[in-house]
This record gives structure tokens, sequence and C-alpha cells, in this order.
């Protein structure tokens, strides 16, 4: 019967989702996605993922959806994660914040990073992009990646694909020696937390990461969408893993102003 449950459900998903992305693509915005409006997110997240979905149909450059195809796409095996919806999101930061510097923890095969690097092309202005990561397939207690990809050279490869110069990258965690002392070099502009999903790791990447963040710029959680209101449907959107919600709720408000939620990503603007 759980069989059966489970193909029946994975069919209507099947449907579902193209359906939503049809009416998405040709129904007019409820909500513009103006820095005004996006306190909006964090009262209706649902809703205004939605919102980010239609302007990923509707608005976004071509060269960034060609971007998320490249790093999508089934022939591709998959080269990222995420969803349509957060090249909107990182589109819209960094437009809005334009940063000097940008750091990724939890590089994978370099979607987000060579991201921002494009981003900023288009924007006009230079942008010095960093990644901490292992380049390896080491997981965590709810992720398991690929043996057979050298992750560094890969993007490397990938950058090179959209001609972008190459980023700076240091093989190793978050939490060894030299990814710290990195990541306190310099007060960051901008940084995504997205390495380890475990709750102990999450909370040491944030607390080397806010205390090097500078006044005004921004961190981003991946997969914490857990403790906030976020309910999509389960065919277009994940709501995150435990360890970044648990950490994304216990934030000091006083500090960091929750200022835009997309899907499980939560971003955090330094008071």
């Amino acid at each position: 019967m759980k069989s059966l449950t489970g193909f029946v459900r994975s069919r209507w998903y099947h449907f579902a989702k193209p359906r939503l992305e049809r009416k998405l693509a040709k129904g007019a915005s409820k909500t513009g996605l103006e820095r005004q409006n996006w306190a909006e997110s964090l009262r209706d997240p649902t809703g205004m993922y939605l919102e980010f979905l239609r302007y990923f149909y509707q608005q976004l450059p071509a060269e960034l959806k060609a971007h998320r195809a490249y790093f999508h796409n089934v022939e591709s095996n998959r080269r990222g994660y995420g969803e349509d919806a957060f090249h909107v999101m990182w589109h819209l930061l960094i437009r809005e914040f334009r940063p000097g510097t940008f750091l990724e923890i939890g590089v994978f095969r370099g979607q987000t990073i060579s991201l921002a690097a494009l981003c900023a092309r288009i924007g006009g202005f230079r942008c010095e992009v960093h990644g901490i990561s292992p380049f390896s397939p080491a997981g965590d207690s709810v992720s398991k990646y690929r043996q057979d990809i050298d992750y560094y050279a890969d993007t490397l490869v990938n950058f090179d694909h959209f001609g972008l110069p190459h980023p700076n990258l240091l093989r190793g965690y978050s939490t060894d020696v030299a990814a710290v002392e990195l990541i306190r070099s310099r007060k960051w502009d901008m940084i995504y937390i997205d390495g380890n999903h475990d709750y102990e790791i999450v909370k040491k990447d944030w607390e080397n990461c806010s205390q090097n963040t500078r006044a005004g710029g921004v961190i981003v959680f991946d997969d914490a969408g857990l403790t906030s209101s976020f309910n999509p449907p389960p065919y277009i959107a994940w709501r995150g893993h435990p360890g970044p919600s648990r950490m994304a709720k216990e934030v000091d408000r006083s500090k960091f102003q929750e200022i835009l939620q997309v899907g499980h990503n939560r971003v955090f603007q330094k008071r």
C-alpha cells in the first residue's frame, strides 16, 4: 500500500508542478519584489515565495535563467541544488547591496559563487568571491554526495563556462584553523552559510561569520525554514533541515535584523 501511495503522490507532483509553473508564468504579480516589500516575506513566506517564482518566469534576466538551467538540468546530472526562486533572491540581493566581498561556506560545485560573480558582472561592479569547502564527498547527518567528482576542478570548469574569473577557494572544513583565519581576515559584505547542516557546526559558522560581517552586511542561511511559517506545497519547495533552522531562530535580533525569507533561505542584515 505504501508503494502505491508513493507512486500516486509522485505522479500527482509530476503534473502539479508544471501546472503551477504555467499559472505563475502567465499571471499578474500580486506583490512587487522591491526592497520596501521584502518584509512581507516574513509575514507570508509562502505567498511571497510564489512571487519570487513568478519573477523567475517573467522578469529574471535571460543570462541568469541560463545559469540556473546549466546547473540544474537533468542532462548536467544536477550540478547544483536549490530552487529557481533562489536565483531571483541572489539577483535582488546583489543588485541591492552591491557587495565588494562575497563568501560561501559549502561550495559543492560552484553554483552560488558563480551566480554571485555573474550578478556582479551584470551589475558592472567588482566583487571578490571566496569559497570554503572540503571539495570532497564529505557529508553530514542529513547529506550524502557523489564519490566520482573532483569538486574543486569542477567548480573552476563551471566558472570557465561562464567566462568568469576564478574564485578564491580554500580547501578544508569551515572549522579548520585556516578557514577560521580567512573568515576573520576582513569584514565581509555578504556571506552564505551552506556547509555542514549539523547544529553544532552551523552554530560555529554563525559565530565566526557574524563577528566578521561589516555593519550593514548580509548573512544568508540555507535550509533554515523549519522554524518559520513557510509551508509550501511539497512539489515546489523544501522547508530545510533542523540544524540551520534552529540556528536561524536563535539569531540575536538586537544585532541582526531578518530582512527577507525566500523559501528555506533566511536573510539577516547586521545592524
